[in-house]
This record gives structure tokens, C-alpha cells and sequence, in this order.
């Protein structure tokens, strides 16, 4: 049935990519109609996320974000299906990184680079980094149930040098890595919601108690890896530009979370800054009130 499916939508998809780019817009413009007017796709989830998030605007302003928004998703869904055919050339022309000489005098230190980003403005495009840079390039992703999309979501990913590995295989790939001596480049989207565990981290995220992903600050330290963080901003309809900031070369020096905090607050002040950019279908705040050690204390 999986594979029944795929030979029915692979056809579609590949036809999509192929649209120039003035068509793939109105497409997308379609598909914003549909998803937002017709199916509501998630759409109490996304209310329910900008009320919570923002409430210092106007039930007005926030219905212009909560559009805005779904526009966006949906440019970002068409434009991810792109990158089965779109050229290395054309999407680095569109997926612009200001700064990529302050990483690459990063990486001739010759320690291993953990970059955190978050699921804000064009996070899919960043893999067009991976042909611009020297070392091996890692995303952690989560693996999608039919495994002939998944492999073709691997194979997509490759054509810019990028590979995909679950969070399963996080810790044994950077282990084999770091005994083989390949230094590599790992992206951690570390602004969503993980499972809630005996010793789950807690923060506030827009002001709201949640819990949070630990994983690259942790991984970072164990393997002395150099931080950093991807500031992505959309500049106009499918163009971006993208800008690296350090966090630390010194993980082990770092008080345990420090790092993670200020990851937080610079997600935050994106959001601030261009709300409308942000994943809100992502039920990010679905544990808030669930801390149970901060209730008992």
C-alpha cells in the first residue's frame, strides 16, 4: 500500500518541482485557500499557540499573524518540494548566508560544529549550506512512517551533501564520527516539544513553562563540540538570508542549560520580530502546566 501511495504522489511531486517559480507561487496560493478556508488544518492549534504566545496583541493582529502564517507554511511546503529538482546554483541564490567566512574560520579549529536553529522562515533550505562547506553535514530529523517518501527525502537531502540521521542515531553517528576523526557539521531544530521524563528540562518559552530539548547542548559537551546558532530571515517570496552566530567554543566551561537558554530567547526574539514566520501548527505548548516537580516545590 506504502509503495501503491508513492508511485501515485511521486508523479505529482515531480511535476511541481519542476514549475518555475512564478507558478509554483500561485499553486501555493491554492493550496493557502484550501488548507486555511477549506480543510482548517490545524488551525485551533496555531489560535490556541499565538493567543498563548502573544497576548499583548490585538485579537485582530493576531488573526493577520495566524494567515500570514499558514501563507508562509504553505510557500515553505511548495518550496521544499522544489528542492527535488532545483539547482545548487538557484537555491544558494535564494538561500543566501551572510556570513559563511566566520564558519568556515570556525571549522579550521578542527572541532566538530553543533548548530542550533529553530523551526522559523526557510529551516528546510538550510541544507543548501552542506555544498558550501568542508565538513560532513547532519540534520536530525524524525523519520516519516512511509519508507519510500523517507528514502526520497534522503535522497533529496543528498544532493546537497546533507544526511539525515533519526534521533536514535544521533549518538552513534557522532560517536563513529568522532573515533573515524570526521569532524561534522549537526543541526538540531531544538525549539519543539519532547516527551516529558523523570529528568526532562523545564523553561519558559514565550513565557510559558514547557518542557525542552537538551540534546545538542549535552552532545555539544560530551564531544567538545563549537556552538552555534542559525538566524534565518525572509527577505521577500522565496528568497532568505541566513547568519551564523557563535554561542561558545567552550561547551564544557558553559553552566549545565546556560546554553539551551540562550538558544531560547534568540528563537524568541525572532519570533518577535516576524511572528508571521514561525511553525505555529506545531502543538509546542501542548505540556504547559504539566511540571509537576515545580507544583510539589
Amino acid at each position: 500500500m506504502q509503495l501503491i501511495l508513492f508511485w501515485i504522489l511521486y508523479p505529482i511531486l515531480f511535476l511541481i518541482s519542476i514549475l518555475p517559480f512564478r507558478i509554483l507561487y500561485i499553486v501555493s496560493d491554492g493550496v493557502y485557500f484550501l488548507v486555511y478556508y477549506v480543510i482548517g488544518y490545524r488551525k485551533k492549534v496555531v489560535r490556541e499557540n499565538i493567543a498563548l504566545s502573544l497576548p499583548h496583541l490585538s485579537e485582530k493582529e493576531r488573526r493577520e499573524i495566524e494567515k500570514k502564517s499558514y501563507k508562509h507554511l504553505c510557500d515553505m511546503f511548495l518550496e521544499m518540494i522544489k528542492t527535488m529538482s532545483i539547482s545548487v546554483k538557484e537555491i544558494e541564490k535564494r538561500f543566501v548566508v551572510k556570513n559563511l567566512d566566520e564558519y568556515l574560520e570556525l571549522e579550521k579549529e578542527g572541532k566538530s560544529i553543533a548548530l542550533m536553529c529553530g523551526h522559523y522562515a526557510s529551516y528546510e533550505w538550510s541544507i543548501s549550506i552542506n555544498s558550501q562547506i568542508t565538513f560532513d553535514g547532519f540534520a536530525i530529523y524524525k523519520r516519516i512512517t512511509n519508507k519510500h517518501f523517507d528514502n526520497l527525502v534522503k535522497k533529496i537531502r543528498s544532493r546537497f551533501k546533507a544526511y539525515l540521521i533519526t534521533t536514535k542515531e544521533t549518538i552513534p553517528t557522532i560517536e563513529k564520527n568522532d573515533e573515524n576523526g570526521v569532524k561534522g557539521l549537526y543541526g538540531f531544530a531544538s525549539d519543539q516539544s519532547p516527551q516529558i521524563r523523570q529528568k526532562t528540562y523545564w523553561s519558559k518559552f514565550m513565557g510559558i513553562e514547557v518542557p525542552v530539548y537538551v540534546g545538542a547542548e549535552i552532545l555539544a559537551k560530551k564531544f567538545d563540540m563549537n556552538i552555534m546558532f542559525m538566524k534565518i530571515k525572509k527577505v521577500k517570496r522565496g528568497f532568505y538570508e541566513a547568519e551564523f552566530e557563535l554561542l561558545t567554543k567552550e561547551p564544557k566551561s558553559i553552566p549545565d542549560f546556560q546554553i539551551t537558554e540562550t538558544f531560547l530567547r534568540k528563537v524568541e526574539q525572532q519570533i518577535l520580530e516576524a511572528p508571521e514566520f514561525y511553525l505555529w501548527t506545531h502543538k509546542r505548548w501542548k505540556h504547559k502546566g504539566k511540571n509537576k516537580l515545580n507544583k510539589e516545590s
